[in-house]
């Protein structure tokens, strides 16, 4: 059994994990539907959303590794309760429009960055090193499980109230983790005495961390092929809402239960994930995920044809949550695996520069990924870009078949 702390820790993640995708749900529902801002206001959104990773992720992993990690979980909890407040009050004076909302999603992604660097830094302190795939394995399980029940939830929320004010779910829910946070009694490192260690040196702390990820080969591999993985998904990202919605013809409603499918399909991929890395070792496990990644976008492509012979929308969304579901399984089943090998070979004083040096190097992409994606399925079509990352994420698992990264366990 995982340890009492590492379960408070847990319950947290797995709340806050509701709210998260109900606003994630709204918020796409807000730009193609209130503001009618198309894939060119969603590729904005997404590259909002990820631009603090891109400007400050570095700099905030050195700065986390500096500091106890639980109190930072906290503070940005509460903070992120108090942004999301702003996009109903807003929408209620009328003033809601796509530039104050897209300064409130970086704002959001900044402290979602901080909660996140620290968050993930913390579990190695909760749960020894032989537990960390087991314990990864739990969060990518019910998170999930949130992101099937909380774009239900979402979409049925949807349908009787506006979606500004469906965020305030996520208030609350940011609230609960902190109360649950501050619970947690675990020892943390103290921190080094200036007096013994100097005056720290930011810049050499980033170049470390650079270092670390880019000169260890197995790590070298998957952070550059994960790279290549989020391309494809920033494309996904960019285009599949108004896909659904505009391109198929689905409603607020249909579109969270299609959305859904990707936390029923994380479901069995996280619980699939262990028993197989077990038997093939985590290397295989995580390209398998990347070709059921592109067999999933080969999916939603398939949709437009094959949306005048199914019955109504019934036949669509059948199509479309069979796509999505088992793009939510590739990352189910790979999340766990990439966290717990990066952590397993990482030591505790540069896990939160390993985390945030992955994190913003994979955002960068969706920053530049994404609001090129979303004006390029303007002009040409979303069927277009389907494909394309479809062939991208089918790349990524042969890069990683031809790395040492193939052969990569999980170390004890």
């Amino acid at each position: 059994m995982l340890p009492r702390a590492f379960r408070w820790f847990w319950a947290g993640e797995t709340v806050s994990g509701f709210g998260t995708w109900i606003t994630f749900l709204a918020l796409q529902v807000i730009v193609v539907d209130h503001l009618h801002a198309g894939t060119v206001g969603l590729g904005w959104m997404n590259a909002a959303r990820w631009l603090p990773y891109l400007l400050f992720g570095l700099v905030l992993g050195a700065l986390i590794d500096r500091v106890r990690r639980r109190p930072v979980m906290i503070a940005s909890d509460l903070f992120r309760a108090l942004l999301l407040c702003a996009i109903p009050a807003l929408w209620a004076f009328g003033v809601l429009s796509l530039g104050p909302l897209l300064l409130i999603v970086a704002l959001l992604g900044t402290a979602t960055l901080v909660n996140d660097s620290a968050s993930q830094a913390f579990v190695p302190r909760l749960v020894p090193r032989g537990g960390l795939q087991a314990a990864h394995a739990r969060i990518d399980g019910t998170d999930a499980v949130a992101q099937t029940a909380g774009p239900a939830l979402g979409g049925g929320l949807l349908a009787v109230i506006a979606a500004p004010i469906a965020v305030l779910v996520n208030v609350v829910t940011y609230l609960f983790s902190a109360l649950v946070v501050s619970r947690i009694r675990v020892e943390e490192p103290r921190l080094p005495d200036k007096e013994n260690v100097g005056k720290p040196n930011l810049r050499k702390e980033i170049a470390a961390g650079l270092k670390w990820v880019y000169s260890t080969p197995s790590l070298r591999d998957l952070a550059i092929w994960t790279h290549v993985w989020f391309t494809a998904q920033a494309i996904l990202a960019a285009v599949s809402a108004d896909y659904f919605l505009r391109v198929i013809g689905i409603d607020a409603f249909w579109f969270g239960i299609v959305m859904a499918g990707g936390g029923l399909g994380g479901i069995v991929g996280a619980l699939l994930s262990p028993r197989l890395g077990e038997w093939h070792g985590s290397g295989r496990v995580v390209i398998l995920a990347h070709l059921c990644s592109a067999a999933g976008a080969l999916i939603l492509f398939a949709a437009t044809p094959l949306a005048g012979r199914l019955h109504g929308d019934i036949g669509s969304v059948v199509v479309l949550f069979a796509g999505v579901g088992l793009h939510g399984f590739a990352i189910g089943l790979s999340n766990s695996h990439e966290m717990a090998y990066r952590q397993s070979i990482t030591p505790d004083a540069f896990q939160a520069r390993t985390n945030t040096t992955m994190r913003a190097m994979n955002r960068a992409v969706i920053v530049v990924v994404s609001p090129l994606a979303g004006m390029l399925a303007a002009v040409t079509s979303t069927q277009l870009l389907l494909v394309s990352a479809a062939i991208i994420f089918a790349l990524s698992a042969i890069g990683l078949w031809f790395s040492p990264f193939r052969i990569a366990r999980i170390r004890t």
